[in-house]
């Protein structure tokens, strides 16, 4: 007997999306079959349907785009901030939300690993059809996408390849959860504007701060707040700065160490120790000078007096700056400048780094694949995104081999 919705409707489970660990609903991107009609959107789950009111998604422009919410006691009807009746199901399971979701986890991954993955089955039989060939082919590839975006920044910022570093730099310091914030940081807040007050941690701590929308007169609570409030208004007024919506930045479920307020003081620091943080790391050809380069230094004695230190950026996150905003720039200016030698150089350097690890190298890893470095985790996501999701297997070389069996 298929599952009902409370109103009666059946329904069927498509796809379950994705695991959603940060703020907002439970799984994104599910897709679903409800009394006959699909839908592509969000699914949220509670003990109780009253827990939606509880929890005040209601009031939430980010749950308006839930169109299942999964619930073991269907004990009031609930409606998103638009006023609109959300889709209820019942399902009778322990008493433990986790419960629930382990179990649609274990679907998603079976879900990723497997149907999202048209050869899954031949790579687990032959893991060798994967060749480093084209390993190699899908990495050059990714960067041709990054190089492509670096210039799209470039026509933006007038060809000023300090500036489109920044903001990239910045985007990536977001560390996917608050990406986009953080790149609208960087878009409000002119690279020229922190360079005339490099000298001084404080202020660009205070601008910055400032420009995010988290700090204002009524959040500022201790004595380094307040002040650092104070000096932003002065920046404000000098640079006619404007900040950027506070709703933007995502908080929930998010480790202290990545919290935006953490990270954005990381990033002010950063953009203190050197005025030529881009020109550096085209130069150093040395894969640990270029970790140095992320590492926070201590503060100057008057900035010490004033601003607490930032907690020191882990190696983990260092190394996917690099992977994704160093190397990248390097490789797109050095194609910029017809200097294939350089080019060449730093492909052998995200060879020296890590593998990454997340969801979907250990994806490919559960494939029987072999993941030595960042340069295979790369061209492994490169294939994942570009080419198995959305089944171009008639342009990927496994694909072929697998048509030729």
């Amino acid at each position: 007997m298929p599952q009902m919705t409370t109103l009666g409707q059946a329904i069927e489970i498509l796809s379950v999306g994705h695991h959603n660990r940060d703020a907002g609903p439970d799984f994104s991107h599910a897709h679903v079959r409800i009394g006959g009609q699909e839908w592509v959107g969000n699914i949220e789950m509670h003990l109780r349907a009253s827990d939606w009111r509880k929890h005040r998604h209601h009031t939430n422009p980010a749950y308006d785009s839930v169109i299942l919410h999964v619930v073991c006691q269907d004990d009031e009807v609930v409606y998103n901030s638009r006023g609109e009746q959300i889709t209820q199901c019942v399902l009778h399971y322990p008493q433990e939300k986790d419960y629930l979701t382990s179990m649609l986890v274990h679907a998603q991954h079976m879900d990723d690993a497997f149907a999202t993955i048209p050869c899954s089955h031949q790579l687990l039989s032959m893991p060798s059809m994967l060749t480093d060939g084209w390993r190699r082919t899908l990495l050059l590839e990714r960067w041709r996408c990054k190089t492509e975006s670096i210039e799209r920044l470039l026509a933006i910022t007038n060809q000023n390849w300090a500036q489109a570093f920044y903001i990239t730099l910045a985007h990536n310091f977001g560390f996917h959860t608050n990406s986009l914030p953080f790149e609208s940081l960087a878009l409000q807040t002119p690279l020229s504007c922190i360079q005339k007050h490099r000298s001084s941690v404080f202020q660009v701590t205070a601008m910055l701060l400032g420009q995010s929308g988290l700090l204002t007169d009524t959040s500022a609570k201790t004595e380094e707040e307040r002040a650092l409030w104070h000096e932003y208004r002065f920046l404000q007024q000098k640079f006619g700065l404007t900040p950027i919506a506070p709703a933007l930045w995502k908080k929930g479920r998010i480790r202290p160490q990545n919290a935006p307020e953490v990270r954005i003081r990381q990033f002010a620091q950063l953009m203190c120790q050197s005025e030529f943080l881009f020109s550096e790391s085209l130069q150093q050809t040395d894969i640990e000078v270029l970790r140095s380069l992320l590492h926070l230094q201590p503060l100057s004695e008057a900035d010490s007096k004033r601003i607490t230190m930032a907690p020191a950026i882990g190696q983990a996150s260092i190394d996917i700056l690099l992977i994704n905003t160093i190397l990248p720039y390097r490789y797109a200016y050095a194609i910029a400048h017809h200097d294939i030698a350089k080019a060449q150089q730093a492909i052998e350097l995200i060879a020296l780094l890590p593998a990454e690890n997340n969801t979907v190298i250990r994806q490919w890893r559960m494939l029987g694949q072999t993941v030595r470095s960042a340069a295979d985790t790369q061209a492994l996501i490169h294939l994942y995104q570009h080419y198995c999701q959305h089944e171009r297997c008639i342009n990927c070389e496994v694909g072929m081999q697998v048509f030729a069996l």
